[in-house]
């Protein structure tokens, strides 16, 4: 991973949030169209949380993907260092009534604003799944066996 150690930090508390909220994170998972979520996570229930890092301002301001992170997930977060200035977050251009905000260090996340749960169609939670344990399982085969993927590209 290409992260600053800000964005590392909130990463791993965030992901360590997730994991005891008992949603299975994913770090950096391809969606439809090509884009990335920063985190996927999916509960026992079937359920998408996808949470966008963002680590400064001028990353926030320029970033005009991330409304169509809202079609691949149930849940949306915007997670930030200690110290990060939230105000923009609290505007209508980032959608405070549909998306939650959390604060992370290394350790842990804390929710300052609690996320809105929004269902997704069948079909597409399906896919998004698939695409989850998928990715998932190639991550776990390239740790144990590093050229069994290059096999299978052959």
């Amino acid at each position: 991973m290409n992260q600053s150690t800000p964005a590392r930090d909130v990463l791993r508390g965030t992901c360590r949030w997730l994991a005891r909220l008992g949603v299975s994170p994913l770090a950096e998972v391809t969606l439809s169209g090509g884009r990335r979520a920063d985190i996927l996570g999916i509960d026992a229930a079937g359920r998408i949380t996808l949470v966008e890092i963002k680590v400064s301002l001028g990353d926030l301001r320029g970033d005009q993907k991330w409304t169509t992170y809202l079609d691949h997930c149930e849940r949306y977060f915007w997670a930030v260092p200690p110290g990060f200035p939230t105000s923009d977050l609290e505007t209508q251009a980032y959608r405070p009534h549909e998306t939650g905000l959390l604060i992370a260090d290394r350790f842990d996340a804390e929710i300052l604003r609690d996320a809105p749960w929004r269902p997704l169609n069948a079909a597409r939670r399906k896919a998004i799944t698939l695409a989850f344990a998928r990715r998932a399982a190639q991550r776990w085969l390239a740790s144990v066996d590093p050229e069994a993927l290059a096999a299978e590209i052959e």
